[in-house]
């Protein structure tokens, strides 16, 4: 197939980037210490710090790691939210010649254990907020030799420092007691790196600088191996489509991006964190963005530019009276990912913020964004939109054959931001590599002749009744419509006649509506093999840390109360 979608592109964005113009991650992100050095790099807590200073403090920090006799390659992992340290963390290890491991702070002990074994992490550096945890998943056994805890007020200053300190342990009580014998403080090893020298490592295209381990919502997870290559080829690929929407409106100085999304799921560290410091822009980060009357406090402080979330964020802050009063003149991209944006939380949102959202797709094994829409559109398409710079797409049949256009199959992509591999997996990787280098990535999508891709659904997702597919995107964006709904989830349970039913769960905006009322409203909306079978209402619905609803869990359950 050519990319005949090419036509279609933006003024001004080309078909193909050259990652090759940077051999590393590490030199773009020097390059742009050098660049925007005096600027602002990132907020938190009111807290700036410039790219200087990240250039400084990371540099510190990664010929400190050298010192511990960490060699090229080793595995260090990173469990913190969105803090000032984050990103200090991630540019040390990176340029100490290190491969930075995400990790998910809410991790159980046991997951995070799983984690450590898997990707041989060699060191840790923690906020000490999750320390506990790590305590229990060191007590199993791991090749973890280093451990360096950060406070939440290490990078905030001497005093304001100590105060949020002493709040966050003391009287919020976040802190659970812990023990980590040997720890190393991370203001400490930072102090001590400063009289070292960083040897610079020779790093290649093609070292892995990232094991972006995949969410596990639908099994064990794994780790995907991003190269320094993938990663830039990625960011510049990024970098290029989103400047019809930064000319949207005129524009002077220097712009913010919304980073309330963890830094470490795949989509903020690329789409906020790296493009931040490859775009000279600040990152206000946001440590907790279940707290919306919290996060909503922050973002009126800031004049915001370009607002990437999930739908489950930008449905909540759509829907809050305070949010709706700040100023958006400045927002010139709001940019929904991670997982299907719905029609009438875009409808709600554009008419709130007077800013479309753009909505895109990618995965942890797609180093993030591989499909987005024009970043100048004006409204809610309903897809994923085109291809992005480099990449090749193609929509597979069962068997491994090219669907024609309209029909609906598993989502191939090709390019160079796809991953070289699930570390030490090769069975994993071969399952989702074609010979000709495809990654299937479990997603059914249509493809139309403009060359936009449509989700229909996760293929593990798929209910099937009585022989007719049914995909629970569909039903859930027709009850997300209803104007007593909040918040839905729809999956497949057992059912004697018809093989699988459809079940429904409902977050109530309106909280006098009933069962019966929501599946008289449902019925003229759904073809009966469609309709839910069992509706249920729930305060809340399991989430994962990004925001995105798991169906999985709720599937489970269900199973499991059957069984």
């Amino acid at each position: 197939m050519d990319r005949f979608w090419l036509k279609n592109y933006p003024p001004g964005v080309p078909a193909d980037v050259d990652p090759s113009v940077y051999p590393s991650l590490v030199s773009l992100l020097e390059e742009s210490f050098g660049k925007y050095r005096d600027a602002k790099a990132y907020i938190c807590m009111d807290k700036a710090i410039t790219f200087g200073e990240v250039d400084e403090l990371s540099k510190a920090l990664a010929a400190w790691l050298q010192s511990r006799g960490l060699a090229k390659g080793a595995r260090v992992a990173i469990m913190m939210p969105n803090v000032l340290q984050y990103p200090v963390a991630v540019a040390a290890v990176l340029r100490a010649g290190l491969i930075a491991v995400n990790v998910n702070p809410l991790y159980t002990a046991r997951e995070l254990e799983h984690q450590l074994h898997d990707s041989g992490a060699e060191a840790v550096i923690v906020l000490e907020n999750f320390a506990a945890t790590l305590q229990q998943a060191l007590a199993g056994g791991t090749p973890v030799k280093h451990v360096v805890v950060a406070a939440m007020g290490d990078l905030l200053g001497f005093l304001k420092g100590a105060i949020v300190n002493f709040v966050v342990r003391t009287v919020r009580k976040m802190v659970p007691a812990w023990s980590l014998p040997g720890h190393f403080a991370f203001n400490a090893a930072i102090a001590a790196g400063r009289s070292m020298s960083l040897a610079k490592p020779d790093i290649v295209p093609d070292d892995i600088a990232v094991l972006q381990y995949t969410g596990g919502t639908t099994g064990i997870a794994k780790g995907a191996m991003l190269s320094h290559h993938t990663i830039v080829a990625n960011l510049l690929a990024s970098e290029a489509w989103m400047q019809p929407g930064l000319k949207r409106r005129p524009m002077s100085g220097q712009r913010t991006i919304v980073c309330a999304l963890p830094l470490y799921h795949v989509f903020a560290f690329i789409t906020c964190g790296l493009l931040g410091m490859r775009t000279g822009a600040v990152n206000l980060l946001i440590p907790n963005p279940r707290d919306i009357p919290g996060t909503v406090k922050e973002l009126a402080k800031h004049h915001i530019n370009i607002f990437p979330a999930v739908n489950t964020l930008f449905n909540a802050l759509a829907n809050n009276a305070e949010f709706a009063k700040l100023d958006f003149s400045g927002l010139l991209i709001s940019n929904g990912g991670g997982m299907a944006v719905q029609e009438a939380v875009a409808r709600k949102w554009l008419a709130v913020t007077g800013c479309p959202i753009v909505e895109g797709y990618g995965l942890s094994e797609t180093s993030a964004g591989v499909t987005c829409n024009p970043t100048d559109s004006d409204s809610y398409t309903g897809t994923i939109g085109l291809p992005m710079p480099n990449v090749w797409i193609e929509i597979l049949d069962d068997n491994g054959n090219t669907l024609p256009l309209g029909q609906a199959g598993e989502i191939a992509i090709k390019g160079p931001q796809v991953m070289s591999g699930y570390w030490q997996r090769p069975d994993e990787t071969a399952k989702v590599m074609t010979p000709d280098g495809y990654f299937k990535s479990g997603d059914i999508g249509v493809m139309d002749e403009r060359g936009y891709v449509k989700i229909v659904d996760r293929k593990k997702d798929m209910i099937v009744i009585s022989g007719f597919k049914v995909f629970p995107n569909e039903i859930e964006d027709v009850v997300a419509s209803h104007p007593g709904v909040l918040e839905c989830a729809a999956v497949g349970v057992p059912d004697e006649k018809s093989g699988e039913a459809v079940m429904l769960f409902v977050v109530r905006r309106d909280k006098s509506l009933t069962k019966e009322k929501l599946a008289a409203d449902l019925a003229k909306e759904l073809t009966g093999y469609k309709r839910p079978r069992h509706i249920e209402f729930r305060d809340e619905l399991p989430k994962t840390n990004v925001g995105k609803i798991l169906r999985r869990e709720l599937r489970d359950e269900v199973l499991k109360k059957a069984a």
